[in-house]
């Protein structure tokens, strides 16, 4: 082996013989510093705050607790608002789908009711099958008809086409009905078409007199007074 075979210069030199690598720096990017890892955190400095006035754990801990309480509070006061909303909306697209199916049914129900009124609705017969099986569709769906001589006119509820007396009306009455109005519930789906009748002047009299007049066996206001 020649002499030059294991040969150091920095040995030669004086400095440090290469022990493998043992006292190398780290190259960068191997590990984060205090710095990189506290960069864009504002940190509280205690010595430049009191004691008194830094707020304890427990404090940071109860104020948290306390804006996530109201976060939630809120969301969920806006969820019970939009389901409230959803079901109004829900519940009126289906009363306005039944509302419009069963209007297509209310000329059907008209010739029903003018078919019973002539007699031609028999029992027995396939018509009238077909009129039970229409008339029970139409209950199913809360549908319903009105109208009568005699009824007190509601402007709501009928369409007023004439004027007939009527015989012993105390009020403003319905004397005769051309078209049965119907309801879907509480909702007029088409009003009754009736012609209409003022008082009797002949039944309010009697009425009047019937308030009027004393009773038989009672005593008039004079009596039993001394004169």
């Amino acid at each position: 082996m020649s002499e030059n075979e294991n040969f150091d210069p920095q040995a030669e030199d004086g400095g440090p013989a290469d022990d493998g690598g043992a006292d190398q720096q780290p190259e960068k990017g191997d590990s984060q510093t205090f710095e990189e890892i506290v960069e864009g955190v504002e940190l509280e400095n205690p010595e430049e705050q009191k004691a008194d006035d830094l707020p304890s754990r427990e404090a940071q801990l109860e104020s948290l607790l306390a804006e996530r309480t109201e976060d939630l509070q809120r969301l969920q006061a806006e969820y019970v608002n939009f389901k409230k909303r959803s079901d109004r909306e829900r519940n009126a697209a289906r009363q306005s789908g039944v509302e419009k199916v069963v209007s297509s049914l209310v000329p059907v129900l008209d010739a029903i009711h003018m078919a019973r009124e002539h007699g031609e609705v028999t029992d027995g017969s396939g018509f009238k099958a077909v009129t039970d099986a229409l008339e029970k569709v139409a209950a199913d769906h809360d549908l319903s008809a009105y109208g009568e001589v005699g009824d007190a006119f509601d402007p709501y509820l009928h369409n007023a086409l004439m004027q007939i007396p009527l015989p012993g009306a105390t009020v403003v009455s319905v004397s005769q009905v051309m078209g049965r109005g119907y309801k879907v519930g509480d909702r007029v789906v088409r009003p009754a078409q009736v012609a209409v009748s003022d008082p009797d002047p002949a039944a309010l009299g009697d009425q009047d007199a019937g308030e009027d007049a004393p009773e038989a066996d009672g005593e008039s206001p004079a009596d039993g007074v001394e004169k």
